[in-house]
């Protein structure tokens, strides 16, 4: 395909046209040559959206037209065309309770399509309770996710349902790719079997990969696309778009870049590869595109494969991060007039250690220095106190921003961890909590935190949230704590599992919890900033209090003038 790139989406589409014409136009001459065409064939017709024959109603046992057997003969509505859909399908009408809710469904009508030798056809259960035909529908989620059709959550597309049922005391199980939708007051459901263990994890994997890919074919006009590739554009994947319809979802800034692509996959050049946004739904989806022709027996590109990555949710969660770091930087230029805070209120929210924390063998003292000498507090916090099950709860976390609006959310994740502590949970359970609480903060800023706690045996569960690890001092070394399960910032990615790393203490060890205040430095690798902080620690005399440790820590030249909030928790087991 060579051709001048176009001004719009039309001439793309117009273009694109003419050279599948002249393929197949090609081909044909090429056929023509060596054998008489068969009567009726037509290579030359257009590619066009496929769209599926009108149904012939299907006669069930009663003559009439309907599957329902509740309407007149030759009644042509919905269920009437139930035969002509190539997989099970029934019609199901919502059953409410008193409250509104949908608790089940009426099999109003189904076709004859088995998805499994041991599962009834839909028309046998025409009449009975969904939950009565397919008693595991509730445990498999199934009964929840028609429900949601029903209440307004759109159409189920393409879920799988490990469907497990139990007939005559053995335990039955097939996986079903389940999709429905809304036909006036009823949900019409189809359903067929995945035929392999191996096609369900492709399709797994195709959507933790948010991945798809697809196949147009230019002398037949046949495309194929796979689960992912449907999943991306929500287009059923029986119903696949021809190059036309993908063509009318660009976005017209990226017509040059969409059109250059297709010039490179059809002449040859492997891989071929481009990133083009798509307006899918309202919503502009982006999208990493690598093809390759497929060559027929004269060399020329008679089909065309495409593998497509969906990049939307990485650059939302981009965006979301620079938009929080902009946000950030116009909190700190009016900080100087915001950060005007009363001494109280730095000891209400920031106070000293709890005296009970002795009596379980600790010692602890803490600091905190805001950037701004006039500053009463800012984003920075910590927390360590004796919880009812003999447990010790230490946390420390730096909200983003500074000023009154920093202090809030300070305050609100501080008493955030110190309540969910109270649940028994563990450190990652609690850090993952607190994730969800930061995401849902209309303000979108994000946060750094470490919660752990230390149990009788002198055992640290900590989990990591983007936040510096911990140095334990121990025989004269000091170190940061390692950890492989370091998690992201609090707010950047919602549903994150943050994990526990547990490290073993011995009496004498002291633990020095601390913000990025303490190591970072403009211009330098904050690992610098770590080791330097490390070294210094190293220095403190033997058996030294917490407290003496971080008076020498702030003496020390190398820690003045820092930029950003400061706080430190020193923890030494007796």
């Amino acid at each position: 395909m060579g051709f001048p790139l176009p001004e719009n989406i039309e001439e793309l589409k117009d273009l694109i046209g003419s050279e599948v014409s002249a393929l197949r136009s090609a081909v044909r001459r090429a056929a023509d040559r060596s054998a008489t065409p068969t009567p009726g064939d037509d290579v030359t017709a257009p590619i066009q959206l496929l769209t599926p024959a009108p149904a012939l109603p299907t006669r069930n046992r009663s003559g009439t037209d309907c599957l329902c057997s509740t309407h007149d003969r030759g009644a042509t509505g919905t269920c009437a065309v139930l035969g002509a859909i190539p997989a099970s399908a029934v019609l199901l009408e919502p059953v409410h309770d008193e409250t509104g809710a949908v608790r089940d469904f009426r099999i109003v009508a189904g076709n004859r399509i088995r998805s499994a030798e041991w599962l009834e056809a839909p028309h046998r259960q025409v009449g009975q309770r969904f939950l009565e035909a397919r008693p595991g529908a509730a445990a498999s989620g199934l009964l929840a996710a028609l429900a949601d059709v029903v209440a307004g959550g759109g159409p189920l597309e393409g879920r799988v349902v490990d469907y497990t049922e139990q007939r005559l005391g053995r335990l039955h199980r097939a996986p079903l790719l389940y999709s429905a939708a809304l036909c006036g007051e009823q949900v019409l459901a189809t359903w067929w079997p995945v035929q392999s263990q191996t096609e369900l994890l492709t399709i797994d994997a195709q959507y933790l990969a948010s991945l798809g890919w697809g196949n147009w074919d230019l002398l037949s006009g046949k495309v194929t696309w796979s689960e992912g590739l449907s999943r991306i554009f929500h287009a059923d994947v029986r119903m696949p778009w021809p190059l036309e319809q993908l063509c009318d979802a660009l976005l017209p800034d990226d017509l040059t870049a969409f059109a250059e692509f297709l010039t490179s996959v059809l002449a040859g050049e492997e891989p071929a590869w481009t990133r083009i946004r798509f307006l899918v739904l309202g919503e502009v989806r982006t999208l990493d595109l690598l093809g390759r022709p497929v060559a027929g027996t004269d060399g020329r590109p008679w089909a065309l494969n495409l593998v497509a990555r969906d990049l939307t949710p990485q650059i939302r969660s981009r965006r979301r991060l620079a938009e929080t770091e902009l946000e950030t930087d116009r909190l700190r230029r009016q900080a100087r007039a915001e950060r005007r805070v009363a001494d109280a209120l730095r000891e209400a929210l920031l106070p000293t250690h709890s005296e009970a924390l002795a009596a379980v063998g600790l010692t602890v003292a803490a600091s905190y220095r805001p950037a701004e000498p006039d500053a009463a507090v800012g984003g920075d916090w910590y927390k360590c106190r004796l919880l009812p099950d003999g447990r010790v709860l230490v946390a420390i976390g730096d909200a983003a921003g500074h000023g009154l609006d920093a202090v809030a959310r300070m305050s609100q994740q501080r008493h955030a961890v110190a309540g969910l502590a109270q649940t028994g949970a563990s450190a990652g359970e609690i850090t993952t909590w607190l994730n969800e609480l930061v995401c849902s903060d209309p303000s979108e800023q994000t946060a750094t935190v470490v919660t752990g706690h230390i149990d009788e045996t002198r055992t640290l569960h900590w989990a990591d949230a983007g936040h510096p690890a911990p140095i334990l001092l121990r025989d004269g070394h000091a170190r940061p704590l390692h950890t492989d399960k370091r998690g992201p910032l609090l707010g950047a990615l919602p549903g994150y599992a943050y994990e526990t790393t547990t490290t073993q203490l011995r009496p004498g060890d002291l633990l020095l919890l601390y913000t990025d205040g303490m190591v970072e430095r403009r211009g330098e690798d904050v690992t610098k900033g770590i080791e330097r902080l490390a070294d210094l620690v190293s220095r403190s005399p033997a058996a030294a209090p917490p407290a003496d440790l971080i008076d020498m820590i702030l003496a020390d030249p190398d820690q003045a003038g820092h930029e950003d909030d400061a706080c430190m928790l020193a923890i030494r087991l007796e």
